[in-house]
């Protein structure tokens, strides 16, 4: 039991939920693994609407990756190699982005220019770009909206961004450094 809940027993107050465990032993450990869990919980929730938003403007039944690759070949209206999708993505899976373009190109969607290594692009097809407005309005009439019905909650979006960045940064340079440490 957690000083906090002990103190919270003597003092005649209901127990408070105990959230320690071998991940959380400290408030800190507690607080971060929250923060995770709900990450997580956020993600999920993020990759199932992207695949219920996709699924409402096209035919292909695409889980949030692809979603996102076909969005990221689009913007800025410019062809990416597949550096550019790793990278703008965070990902190091070239095989399984790879997978995810030929399902796009199959679907019709994107379109592969050029040859050799260096060479080949993406760019989306006319069926890609009408995927991609329809999946917008859609966005914009379901998302956005009911965001923007929540009183301050534009305000917290920024510091959440800023938050996640900066977090993203702290656990790659935390995975280099377990990665040293790695058993053989």
């Amino acid at each position: 039991m957690s000083e906090k809940a002990t103190e919270n027993q003597q003092a005649g107050k209901p127990a408070a939920i105990d959230y320690h465990w071998h991940l959380a032993q400290s408030e800190t450990e507690v607080d971060f693994t929250e923060l995770e869990f709900a990450l997580m919980r956020c993600f999920e929730g993020f990759g199932r609407w992207q695949s219920e938003c996709l699924g409402s403007v096209c035919d292909l039944a695409a889980q949030g990756p692809e979603n996102a690759l076909l969005h990221i070949i689009r913007m800025n209206e410019r062809p990416k190699t597949i550096k550019d999708l790793a990278r703008l993505t965070n990902r190091d899976d070239v095989p399984n982005i790879q997978y995810s373009l030929r399902k796009l190109i199959g679907a019709g969607l994107v379109l592969r220019e050029g040859s050799g290594r260096s060479g080949v692009t993406y760019r989306v097809t006319e069926e890609g770009r009408r995927v991609t407005d329809d999946f917008g309005a859609l966005r914009r009439r379901l998302l956005i909206e009911a965001i923007e019905a929540l009183p301050g909650f534009a305000d917290r979006l920024g510091e959440a961004t800023r938050t996640l960045n900066l977090l993203s940064g702290i656990y790659e340079e935390v995975a280099r450094t377990a990665a040293t440490h790695r058993r053989s």
